[in-house]
């Protein structure tokens, strides 16, 4: 969100830029630890999904590595983490739009913009069909829940984006689970944000 010049009587700043997200990559880790019924220990680890999948097939879960996903979801769920708060890095966006890149230069830079992700370590077997419809039934629900809830909230929002705060993190996760992710990023869940009071002090973490 950004205003592209100084517009009279608009109380946004109009080089405040903020990145509201539920990065696909997060959204996979999350369905998957509950589809495979994943009980991954240690580690700063999210809360349920407000919205339950549909467990994958108990035949598929006795043969899939449980123990190895396991072992392995908290160690992947922080890297996509800290990624998904990173600022935008314009200049690599700009490098990417290149037309004398090889193919493998290219495929090198978006892996760096998209960043890691569970096929990376894991491969793909855990990518059932329900993951798909899942998601997309957890976007619908965001867009019918939308409302600019930062513009409502400036007062908030301009001390946190003057301290350094780029990129808004939203899981669909219930209860609250509040963390600043690195020097950029902010990881709420979508109750909190949805709450005024929740997110103003969420936004604190940042003054």
């Amino acid at each position: 969100m950004r205003a592209s010049r100084r517009l009279p009587g608009n109380p946004w700043p109009h080089d405040m830029v903020l990145a509201i997200d539920s990065p696909p990559f997060l959204l996979d880790l999350l369905w998957i630890r509950e589809a495979w019924g994943l009980r991954p220990r240690g580690g700063d680890l999210p809360p349920a999904l407000t919205t339950t999948p549909v467990p994958v097939d108990p035949a598929a879960r006795a043969a899939a590595p449980i123990s190895e996903w396991e072992a392995g979801w908290p160690d992947v769920w922080d890297a996509c983490l800290q990624h998904a708060g990173e600022a935008r890095d314009d200049d690599l966006l700009q490098r990417i739009r290149r037309t004398d890149l090889s193919s493998e230069e290219r495929h090198a830079l978006m892996s760096r913009l998209r960043g890691p992700a569970w096929h990376d370590r894991f491969g793909t077997d855990a990518y059932a069909d329900g993951r798909r419809e899942w998601a997309n039934g957890a976007v619908s629900e965001k867009r019918a829940a939308f409302r600019d809830v930062e513009r409502s909230l400036l007062d908030a929002v301009i001390p946190a984006w003057k301290a350094g705060l780029t990129t808004i993190v939203e899981i669909p996760c219930r209860g609250t689970f509040t963390r600043r992710v690195g020097a950029h990023g902010l990881l709420v869940t979508a109750g909190t944000r949805a709450d005024d009071v929740q997110y103003r002090h969420a936004l604190a973490l940042f003054q």
